[in-house]
C-alpha cells in the first residue's frame, strides 16, 4: 500500500523542475546603498520646482540603471535628491540575461533598492512565468513578494497562491493561501506550501491534499525531498486509493527503498474485502511485499452483509506477505491469537490466513469454539472458508470434539484425525416491540377539583426483522484411535441412555446440535449405558475439558480488557483405567489416599 504513497507525490517531481533552476532575482547586498539611479535615455527631459529637492518629469523611451538593473518606462518621475523614481506605462525590469518584470506603474526607492511593482504584473526567466497584480521586491533581503493572488506557469505546471514570497538568499520559496499546483500528474492543494531549490525539500504547514489517478493523500503538516523521494508527513495522515485507506499519526515512505512506516493509531482498510487493520506500528518493505503490524494490532473482516456481522481477530504481532505474481495475500499472526465472531471463537499462538485458497491454520494448542455448543481441540487445526464462513475443519493429532445438546449434555469425540463440516444457516428473527401507552389527564367540568378522568390511549406495536446467523455442525469424520460419547435420546428429547463406541472411523451426522445419523467402521466396540447407571466416570472421555471460560470476547480481542490466561492443568490429565483393583492400588503411592 505504501508504494502507492510515491505515486502521490509525482506532482512534487514536476513541481521540482519550477524552482531548481530559477535563479537569483537579484544580488543580495548588505547595508543601504548610495548609489544614484543613473538616466541612460529618455526623448525629453522637464525639471519640477520643487523646494529643496531635484525633481524632474522624464518622457518617452525612458531607460535607467543601478547596479547592473535595467528599468524601462513611457513616463519617469525622478527624485534624485531622495534617489526614488516613479514609473508609468510599459514598466520593465531586466535583470542580467535571466530575469525580466513587466508591469504597469512601479515605485523604485534607490538607496534602498527596493522595487514595488502595480498593475498587470508579469515575471520571467528561463523556467517559469508570475503573473500577479502586486509585487515587492527587495533587492538588499533578497526576497520578493506578491501580496495579492500569484500565478506561476511552466511548460507542464500551474501553481496558483493567495500570497508568496521568494528568498534569492537561501533559495526557498514560500506559497501561502489557497495554495493549488495542477499538472498532468494530478493536482496538489494546500494552505501554505513551502520548497528550497538547493535542498529540493518540500515543506507542508496546514492541510495539504494531492489527487492524481492512483488515489488521494491528505496531511496537515510534513516534507517530500524531491532528490532522495523520502516523504514525511505527521499530525494525521491519510493515503486512499479506489481499494485501499491507511490514516496514521506519522506517515513515512522512502523511494529508493520502497520502506514504509506508520505511526500513531494506524488504520488500514481494504475497501473491497471489507477488512480492517488497526495498530500503533506499521513497517512495510515494498520490494520484499512484507508488512508487519505491532502495538495492539486487530483485524476486522466483515464476515457477512446480509446479518452485518464482523470476525474480529488479535495477536501480539500481524505480518502480512504479498504474492506480486498472482495477486494474493497471506496474514500471519504471531503469538497470543484471539479471534471473535458473534458464532465462533477461537484462541492459539499462532494463525496463517491465506487469501488464495481462502484457509486458515491455526497452530500451537488450537481451540475453537462455535454457537456456545461446539468446542474443538488439536495439535494443529486448519479451516476452509466459503463466503467468508467456516465450510470444513480438519483436526490433526490429538483431535477433540465436545458438543454441548439441549439436555446440557456433553457429547464428546476424540481421534488422530477429524474432519468436521459445518453449515450456515440464515434464518429470519422478528421482535415486536411494547405498545406506547401515553396517559392523558383531563379534568372533569365540576366545581370539585379533585375530581379527574384518567384515559389511556395505545399506540400499535411494531415488529423488527433481524437476521440471524447460525453455524452449526453438520458432519464428523473421525479416523485413527477413534473414540465417541454420546446421549441417545428419543423423538420426545427423553435420554435413552449413554453411547460409548470405539472403533477405527467413524461417521456421525448432526441436526439441530443432536447426534443424529452413525457410522461406525472396522469393528467398532460400543456400549449402552442405561441413564441410572451414568457416572462421572463414564460420562467423559480421557482429556476432556469443558473451557468456556477461556471463550474470548469481543472486548478482549479489541484490547479493551484482559483475556484470561489458560491456566495450569486445564486439561484433564489422562485417566488411566485398570480391570483389577489391586493393579490400581499399586499406581497409588503411600500417603495418598
Amino acid at each position: 500500500m505504501f508504494r502507492l504513497i510515491v505515486r502521490l507525490f509525482a506532482a512534487f517531481l514536476f513541481f521540482a523542475s519550477l524552482f531548481v533552476s530559477a535563479p537569483a532575482l537579484a544580488q543580495v547586498g548588505g547595508s543601504p546603498v548610495a548609489d544614484k539611479v543613473e538616466l541612460l535615455h529618455a526623448d525629453s527631459l522637464v525639471g519640477v520646482n520643487t523646494p529643496g529637492q531635484v525633481v524632474r518629469k522624464i518622457y518617452n523611451n525612458v531607460r535607467f540603471r543601478q547596479k547592473g538593473v535595467l528599468m524601462y518606462c513611457d513616463l519617469a518621475i525622478q527624485n534624485a535628491t531622495t534617489n526614488v523614481i516613479e514609473a508609468y506605462g510599459n514598466v520593465r525590469l531586466i535583470q542580467g540575461d535571466t530575469i525580466s518584470v513587466r508591469g504597469d506603474t512601479m515605485f523604485y526607492y534607490g538607496n534602498t533598492r527596493q522595487a514595488n511593482v502595480r498593475g498587470r504584473v508579469i515575471m520571467r526567466d528561463r523556467k517559469m512565468t508570475l503573473t500577479t497584480s502586486h509585487l515587492d521586491y527587495d533587492m538588499l533581503s533578497g526576497i520578493a513578494h506578491y501580496p495579492a493572488p500569484g500565478r506561476i506557469v511552466d511548460k507542464e505546471n500551474v501553481l496558483t497562491s493567495r500570497e508568496g514570497y521568494y528568498d534569492t538568499r537561501s533559495k526557498l520559496f514560500t506559497f501561502r493561501q489557497n495554495v493549488r499546483l495542477v499538472n498532468p500528474k494530478g493536482t496538489l492543494t494546500a494552505d501554505s506550501l513551502l520548497y528550497n531549490s538547493l535542498t529540493r525539500i518540500a515543506t507542508f504547514q496546514g492541510p495539504t491534499r494531492i489527487v492524481n489517478k492512483d488515489g488521494v493523500l491528505t496531511a496537515v503538516a510534513g516534507q517530500y525531498n524531491t532528490t532522495t523521494g523520502i516523504s514525511n508527513f505527521q499530525q494525521r495522515a491519510t493515503v486512499e486509493t479506489p481499494k485501499y485507506r491507511i490514516t496514521g499519526d506519522s506517515l513515512y515512505y522512502d523511494n529508493i527503498s520502497e520502506l514504509g512506516i506508520a505511526k500513531g493509531n494506524v488504520i488500514m482498510v481494504a475497501k473491497d474485502r471489507k477488512a480492517v487493520i488497526l495498530g500503533e506500528h506499521v513497517r512495510y518493505n515494498g520490494k520484499a511485499g512484507i508488512s508487519r503490524v505491532t502495538g495492539h494490532p486487530v483485524a476486522k473482516s466483515l464476515a457477512s452483509e446480509t446479518t452485518n456481522d464482523t470476525l474480529f481477530l488479535r495477536a501480539d504481532t500481524l505480518f502480512s506477505f504479498d504474492d506480486k505474481v498472482t495477486n494474493t495475500r497471506r496474514l500471519l499472526a504471531h503469538k497470543n491469537v484471539f479471534i471473535f465472531k458473534s458464532d465462533l471463537q477461537s484462541k492459539c499462538d499462532s494463525l496463517i490466513y491465506n487469501t488464495a485458497d481462502s484457509t486458515i491454520y491455526f497452530y500451537k494448542n488450537p481451540i475453537v469454539w462455535s454457537q456456545n455448543k461446539y468446542q474443538m481441540e488439536a495439535d494443529s487445526i486448519r479451516a476452509l472458508l466459503k463466503n467468508n464462513h467456516i465450510n470444513t475443519m480438519f483436526l490433526r493429532g490429538k483431535s477433540f470434539v465436545i458438543s454441548l445438546d439441549t439436555l446440557m449434555n456433553f457429547n464428546q469425540i476424540k481421534g488422530r484425525t477429524i474432519t468436521a463440516y459445518f453449515a450456515t444457516k440464515i434464518t429470519p428473527v422478528t421482535t415486536a416491540s411494547k405498545p406506547v401507552e401515553p396517559s392523558r389527564l383531563s379534568a372533569a367540568a365540576t366545581n370539585t377539583p379533585s375530581r379527574s378522568v384518567l384515559t389511556k390511549t395505545s399506540s400499535p406495536a411494531s415488529e423488527t426483522v433481524t437476521y440471524q446467523e447460525q453455524t452449526a455442525l453438520d458432519r464428523v469424520i473421525v479416523e485413527g484411535n477413534g473414540q465417541s460419547i454420546y446421549y441417545a435420546v428419543d423423538d420426545n428429547n427423553k435420554m435413552i441412555g449413554l453411547n460409548h463406541v470405539e472403533c477405527s472411523r467413524m461417521n456421525i451426522e448432526f441436526a439441530e446440535n443432536k447426534v443424529g445419523r452413525i457410522r461406525f467402521y472396522g469393528r467398532p466396540d460400543a456400549q449402552l449405558v442405561p441413564p441410572k447407571e451414568i457416572t462421572e466416570e463414564n460420562k467423559e472421555l480421557d482429556g476432556f475439558s469443558w473451557r468456556e471460560a477461556e471463550k474470548p470476547t469481543k472486548g478482549q480481542v479489541l484490547w479493551l480488557e484482559i483475556p484470561p490466561a489458560s491456566k495450569p492443568g486445564t486439561k484433564k490429565p489422562l485417566k488411566i483405567r485398570s480391570t483389577t483393583k489391586p493393579l490400581a492400588k499399586k499406581l497409588v503411592p503411600k500417603g495418598i489416599k
